[in-house]
């Protein structure tokens, strides 16, 4: 029979256990293959990047789980590798993170430096992992869907053309929704369940709240 299977369900498996540095962001979530630009400018932040810049341009990004100094953190985040950089003149960075692997925060580590350090196990991704068909119509058919409601214009001749991994984690990250659903996109354990997942979140925000234009979870 023709047509291409959902790759198989595989318990997730660790690839290392890792010291990193990491950079707590509310909102600000990378998917493994997808890119993050960012603007750096506190100087903690600023000693991160410098740090990372002459060891392995590896930062952990990583979401706290309220939006106050020292929170605690979730326990998933994505390793980005410093990929474009630009130096400014008064110390801040302008940089490209490049999304390399998810992982599970071990513990936080006591340290010295500004910045906030973990041990963490580097998940190994399955960089071949597919959608069924009825998967990838049936999310093409609700993006579609969700773009109309929310007045957005795509180009899906393009939209097409990506693989299934780059689309769902590339829609996972630029989606308008709350961090703590984007969250939950980053801790599915497969593509397929990111994907349903994606789908039920479209559903969701995009019945509006009577007039109003905004959609939010409240």
């Amino acid at each position: 029979m023709g047509g291409r299977r959902p790759s198989p369900v595989v318990a997730r498996i660790v690839r290392m256990t890792k010291r990193l540095s990491i950079f707590p962001l509310t909102g600000a979530v990378l998917f493994p293959g997808m890119q993050l630009p960012l603007h750096i400018f506190e100087p903690r932040y600023r000693a991160l990047v410098s740090d990372a810049l002459i060891r392995d341009r590896q930062i952990g990004m990583i979401q706290p789980q309220r939006p106050v100094e020292g929170a605690p953190l979730y326990r998933v985040g994505c390793v980005g590798r410093i990929g474009e950089v630009q130096a400014l003149d008064d110390g801040r960075y302008n940089l490209i993170l490049e999304g390399v692997a998810r992982f599970r925060m071990v513990r936080e580590l006591a340290v010295t430096t500004a910045f906030r350090q973990i041990e963490a196990d580097i998940y190994a991704e399955n960089s071949d992992e597919t959608l069924s068909h009825a998967q990838r119509g049936g999310f093409e058919r609700e993006a579609r869907a969700f773009a109309h409601n929310q007045g957005y214009s795509v180009d899906w001749e393009s939209v097409r053309r990506l693989d299934d991994r780059t689309l769902i984690n590339g829609v996972s990250q630029i989606a308008p929704f709350d961090p703590a659903s984007k969250q939950a996109l980053l801790e599915a354990e497969t593509l397929a369940e990111r994907c349903e997942l994606l789908v039920q979140l479209m559903q969701f925000y995009g019945r509006r709240n009577g007039d109003a234009d905004i959609v939010t979870l409240q």
